[in-house]
């Protein structure tokens, strides 16, 4: 990895320790989509800090291009956490959304995605968005590795510039797949599911 990688992964260890807790996976080299809630600008960091570094660096965020695609950033997107850029206001309403997913995918590498889409205020993830059953479907050889961030909410919250130190948990739950004859509703409330399952707390 880059200086500046390495560099990232120590910021989040000092701030938030992103201490990981391998509670129904284990740390393997297996392609991965890792989903977990979105409640702050440090989720991504903190997850992606949390791996394993041999695993890290086969792994890429998901990331909004129109947060994360100008300026510093940008920078630390790319360069720094290798992240895949998504266009969440698409002017060419015909392109599939997915396809830089995809192409990751097919080369190999894991991801890192919020299936909320956006962040929220709460602890517990709202309602997931289609993509995750969608890149499951297509590539059924996937694990897809339920992730539930504790305390990043009180770090940076929505809204705020500067984060607060407060020690994290990174909790990384058993695989999912989509079952036979699973509904696209039935599986994202599954998966949904087993991140809350993951905070200890009732939905």
């Amino acid at each position: 990895m880059r200086p500046s990688s390495w560099a990232c992964v120590g910021l989040a260890k000092l701030l938030v320790g992103a201490y990981a807790r391998w509670r129904g996976a284990e740390p393997l080299p297996r392609q991965r989509i890792y989903f977990a809630n979105h409640s702050s600008h440090f989720d991504t960091i903190a997850l992606w800090a949390a791996l394993p570094a041999e695993l890290r660096a086969r792994t890429r965020p998901v990331a909004a291009r129109d947060y994360w695609g100008a300026g510093t950033r940008r920078y630390i997107a790319t360069a720094t956490l290798n992240a895949v850029l998504i266009d969440r206001q698409r002017e060419d309403r015909d392109a599939d959304p997915l396809a830089p997913l995809g192409e990751a995918l097919e080369r190999g590498d894991s991801l890192i995605l919020f299936p909320e889409g956006t962040r929220g205020f709460e602890p517990l993830p709202g309602a997931f968005k289609s993509g995750l059953f969608h890149l499951a479907q297509r590539f059924p050889a996937v694990e897809l590795v339920p992730v539930y961030l504790e305390n990043l909410q009180r770090c940076l919250p929505k809204g705020a510039l500067v984060p607060v130190p407060f020690t994290c948990t990174v909790s990384f739950g058993a695989p999912l797949r989509v079952e036979a004859g699973e509904t696209k509703p039935l599986f994202l409330e599954r998966a949904r599911a087993a991140v809350i399952a993951l905070s200890g707390r009732a939905a």
